[in-house]
C-alpha cells in the first residue's frame, strides 16, 4: 500500500522551495534564510524526506560525459496503451522525464543514453517495434541554461534565492574528472543529500576529498543537484512543455530570457523543428496564459510557439513519481 503523502502547509512549501533551488543546502543555512529556527526546518524536513515527499538526487550534464546522448523523444501513442508505454519509458534507467500531454495520446521523454549503440536501438528497434507507438520525433539537446536550476517555485524572493547559493570555490569550466567521481556521482544520484562521510565511504576516499570533488563538480557544471517534488503540492496546477522556434541569431539570448523567469523549470536549445524546449510551471491556466501573452510574446526573436499542457507527470530527474506505475 502506498505510504501517505505529507501535507504541504505554508512552512513546508517554503522549505520545499529551497530545497529545490539548493539541494545540499543545510538546515541552519534553511532557516537563517527563511526566518525560521534550524530546528524547525529539521522537524518539518524529516517527515517530507522520510515519507518522499521531498527526494534529493543528481543529473550528469552530457557536455562533461561525451559518451552520453542527451534526447528529448515525442512519442505519439494508442490513448489505451499510453499508461503503460509511459511506464515502461520510466523504468528505463536512461530516462530522466516522462511526462503524458496533450489530449492522453503523446508522451514526452527526456533520455541521456549512453552512446550511439543506445541511440539506435531505441529508435530503429525498439520504438516500430512497439505495436503500440503511432510515430515519434526525436530532438538532440544541444544545451541546457543552467540559470533554471536553482528554481524555486516563485515561491521564494531573489534575496533568499541568494542566501541559499553556496559560495563555490573557483572551478574549472571542464573540471577534469577523476576515477573517483564516477562513484561519487553514483551515490548522489541514490541520495543528493548523503553526508560527505557516506559518500566517502561509496568511493572509498576521505569526506574531505568527496566535499572538495563534489564541489568541484557541481561548480564547474559537471553535476547538477536536484529535488524532486510534486508540484501540484506547492500550488502549481498548471504545467506545460512550450516548443519554440527562435531565429538562430537570438536563441542563446531568448534561452537565457527564459531560464531566468520564475515559471520556468528547464530550458534547453534542441535539434528539430523547434529549437527551444522550455518547461513551465504555473499557478493556473490563468498564470500560464499571461506567461504566453506577457513573457513569450515581449520576446522578439520568437516566430512560432507550440503549447502542449503535461497531463500527468510519471518521472522526473530520474526519479519514478511514487503511484505513478
Amino acid at each position: 500500500m502506498e505510504k501517505m503523502r505529507h501535507r504541504l502547509n505554508e512552512t513546508d512549501s517554503r522549505i520545499a522551495a529551497a530545497m529545490l533551488a539548493a539541494p545540499r543546502a543545510s538546515w541552519r543555512t534553511v532557516g537563517r534564510v527563511l526566518g525560521i529556527s534550524e530546528r524547525t526546518v529539521v522537524r518539518r524536513a524529516a517527515p517530507l524526506f522520510g515519507d518522499g515527499t521531498l527526494r534529493a538526487t543528481a543529473v550528469r550534464n552530457p557536455v562533461h560525459f561525451p559518451d552520453l546522448i542527451p534526447l528529448a523523444l515525442r512519442i505519439r501513442c494508442k490513448p489505451s496503451r499510453i499508461s503503460a508505454i509511459a511506464a515502461t519509458l520510466a523504468r528505463r534507467p536512461d530516462t530522466l522525464w516522462v511526462d503524458v500531454l496533450g489530449g492522453g495520446d503523446e508522451i514526452c521523454t527526456i533520455l541521456q543514453l549512453d552512446g550511439p549503440d543506445a541511440r539506435n536501438n531505441l529508435l530503429l528497434r525498439d520504438l516500430p517495434a512497439t505495436p503500440a507507438v503511432l510515430s515519434w520525433t526525436s530532438h538532440v539537446l544541444l544545451r541546457a541554461f543552467p540559470a533554471a536550476f536553482d528554481w524555486s517555485g516563485g515561491l521564494l524572493t531573489e534575496t533568499e534565492l541568494a542566501g541559499l547559493r553556496p559560495e563555490m570555490p573557483a572551478a574549472p569550466a571542464r573540471p577534469a574528472l577523476q576515477p573517483l567521481d564516477h562513484q561519487l556521482i553514483t551515490a548522489l544520484i541514490e541520495d543528493g543529500r548523503a553526508p560527505y562521510t557516506d559518500l566517502a565511504h561509496h568511493a572509498n576516499t576521505t569526506a574531505l576529498t568527496a566535499r572538495r570533488r563534489l564541489e568541484a563538480l557541481v561548480g564547474g557544471q559537471a553535476l547538477r543537484l536536484a529535488t524532486e517534488v510534486d508540484l501540484a503540492r506547492l500550488g502549481i496546477r498548471a504545467e506545460a512543455i512550450l516548443w519554440i522556434t527562435v531565429a538562430p541569431g537570438g536563441l542563446e539570448e531568448t534561452g537565457q530570457q527564459l531560464s531566468r523567469h520564475p515559471q520556468v523549470h528547464f530550458a534547453a536549445a534542441t535539434t528539430g523543428p523547434a529549437n527551444l524546449l522550455v518547461a513551465v510551471a504555473a499557478a493556473d491556466l490563468d498564470a500560464l496564459y499571461h506567461f504566453m501573452s506577457d513573457t513569450i510574446g515581449a520576446l522578439e526573436h520568437i516566430s512560432t510557439v507550440e503549447v502542449t499542457p503535461i497531463l500527468a507527470g510519471v518521472k522526473r530527474t530520474g526519479l519514478v513519481r511514487p503511484g505513478s506505475l
